[in-house]
């Protein structure tokens, strides 16, 4: 047998033609924390079971990275949904992600005792390491097969699509269709927990990179979880509940009622918000915070619309102007400056400012030069009238730290996010990061002119800064505003399709493009023509009224 050339790490090694990713992987095992669990061949994500045939870069992955943790997550879905049918005879909905888990609903009533029998024959699947095998199948018998078993879900999916063939996996008789790349087996899905909710729902918890890929214990968010509950339950009695729903609206020319709908949603949360501020005489303080890519900008100038409706005379103030000296910050590991720890900002002088204005003092306020890396003082100063509130955007506006001199009866805190409820099929969720991700590339390359692989690439690190500096505080949330619409991804494909593909092969953030080029396959274009220019997607695709 001939021998081919496998480059990995830089490195060039011998191996027979043919080998599989499995086998070679076995060489390299040493140097992962976890079991690797999927492969990469010259770019391409490739099952561990795929044989390498020709000279070939390659590279493995674990669930410490969020490649793996995709593909661990999906492979513990086509488990929870087999033993549902072994135990149960009915189905399961993969709805979204909950404190580092998933929230799944049940077509069949649950108990607590129920949930154990599912999570032992869970353990049982896993147990026997069954193979969980792919099959190039036709779409058109793929669909018939799905008819038969009353899966419209997964026949309307399908339907989308213009392939000929469609993978398909197998676990024993039970065939299922997956937006992911799947593990080769159960035994490498070992690590999980379910955690009963109701009578008809549960979270999927397991291995997180963010907790070293430890299972964290369950944490019910009521907040998000109740602002989760409405929008879903809002959309379902749209007729939306999943991608071809939608596609569905926008093939029949219908969209635009959608719109109209979506955005009046939104803008009666904002003005509920702004009279909850005006009913408490005490708020002097509205505070703004959530991940990147939330609509903090829009939603912050519609909400300074609202208070003067309402009488008042909001006033920004921004943390930014208060970082502290340049040589001062805090550094990350690799030496690069940590720009997102709070010790980069001078809490005490904003405090001082803040407490001064609340006491009808005038102050000056800075200014801080991003060339220079120091606060500045150029003339600007404040001093609060009655009617005056001051609002406040930013990473850190939900921690109390940053306030710590504010009373919290003055204060007033507002927690975003789009919360994305649209899936592609039952088994199959569109995750709030990717919704967030196509946004940020979106409106990086309009104004920054970045590429798509530009921010790509800055992604995990931007996702590490919201673990550690965003979610942790949004319990402490007097209101949550969901800034999701039904409707953007359908917009959002027409800008961020051409940007992706502009992301070379040899790119280290190629497989991420192509995965996110495969999700928007699925969805239908949506024009922005009917978009109101006060939209929050409009932050992102331009032509804002707000000049954002």
């Amino acid at each position: 047998m001939n021998n081919i050339k496998v480059i990995y790490k830089g490195k060039e090694y011998i191996y027979e033609q043919g080998a599989t990713l499995l086998d070679i992987s076995k060489d390299f095992a040493d140097k992962y924390s976890e079991k690797i669990i999927i492969g990469q061949i010259d770019g391409r994500l490739c099952e561990l079971n795929t044989q390498v045939k020709n000279n070939s870069k390659i590279d493995f992955f674990d669930l410490t990275t969020q490649v793996g943790n995709k593909v661990y997550e999906s492979g513990l879905i086509f488990i929870l949904s087999v033993a549902f049918y072994n135990v149960l005879k009915s189905d399961i909905e993969v709805k979204y992600s909950i404190d580092k888990g998933v929230y799944i609903k049940s077509t069949k009533r649950v108990s607590e005792d129920i949930l154990k029998k599912i999570e032992y024959e869970m353990k049982s699947i896993i147990k026997d390491n069954l193979p969980i095998q792919k099959t190039l199948v036709n779409r058109l018998d793929a669909i018939e097969y799905y008819k038969n078993l009353n899966r419209m879900d997964k026949v309307n999916i399908l339907k989308y699509s213009v392939n000929t063939n469609v993978n398909l996996y197998k676990i024993m008789n039970i065939y299922d269709y997956y937006f992911s790349y799947l593990p080769v087996s159960t035994g490498y899905l070992s690590e999980f927990k379910l955690t009963f909710i109701d009578n008809y729902s549960f979270v999927l918890g397991y291995p997180n990179i963010y907790t070293k890929s430890k299972i964290p214990k369950y944490t019910h968010h009521k907040k998000l979880f109740d602002e989760f509950e409405k929008y879903d339950n809002w959309c379902v009695k749209l007729g939306i509940e999943n991608v071809c729903d939608l596609n569905n609206i926008v093939s029949k020319g219908n969209i635009n009622d959608i719109i109209l709908l979506s955005e009046n949603i939104q803008n009666n949360k904002i003005y509920q918000i702004s009279n909850d501020i005006k009913e408490n005489k005490n708020i002097k303080i509205i505070l703004m915070a959530g991940p990147s890519s939330s609509g903090k900008t829009t939603s912050s100038r519609k909400l300074k619309l609202f208070l003067k409706g309402f009488g008042y005379n909001p006033i920004s103030i921004s943390i930014d102007d208060y970082f502290i000296d340049r040589e001062n910050n805090p550094k990350l590991e690799d030496g690069s400056y940590d720009y997102e720890s709070i010790s980069a900002v001078d809490v005490e002088l904003f405090n001082k400012d803040l407490k001064g204005l609340l006491n009808g003092k005038e102050i000056n306020l800075p200014t801080y030069n991003f060339i220079t890396g120091k606060k500045e003082y150029i003339g600007d100063s404040l001093k609060l009238n009655n009617n005056d509130i001051i609002i406040i955007e930013g990473l850190h506006a939900l921690n109390d730290e940053l306030t710590c001199s504010i009373p919290r009866e003055n204060k007033y805190k507002i927690y975003l996010c789009p919360l994305t409820v649209l899936s592609l099929d039952n088994h199959n969720r569109i995750r709030t990061t990717d919704n967030r991700l196509l946004r940020r590339i979106v409106r990086d390359n309009r104004t920054r002119g970045y590429n798509a692989e530009d921010t790509l690439i800055t992604w995990d690190k931007v996702r590490s800064g919201e673990e550690k500096y965003v979610f942790p505080f949004q319990d402490d949330a007097d209101a949550i505003f969901n800034t999701s619409l039904i409707y953007e991804l359908g917009v959002l494909k027409t800008y961020v399709e051409p940007l992706l593909f502009s992301v070379d092969e040899n790119s280290p953030v190629y497989k991420e493009a192509l995965r996110l080029l495969n999700l928007l396959k699925n969805i239908l274009p949506i024009s922005d023509d009917y978009i109101p220019r006060d939209s929050i997607l409009r932050e992102f695709i331009g032509d804002s009224y707000f000049q954002v």
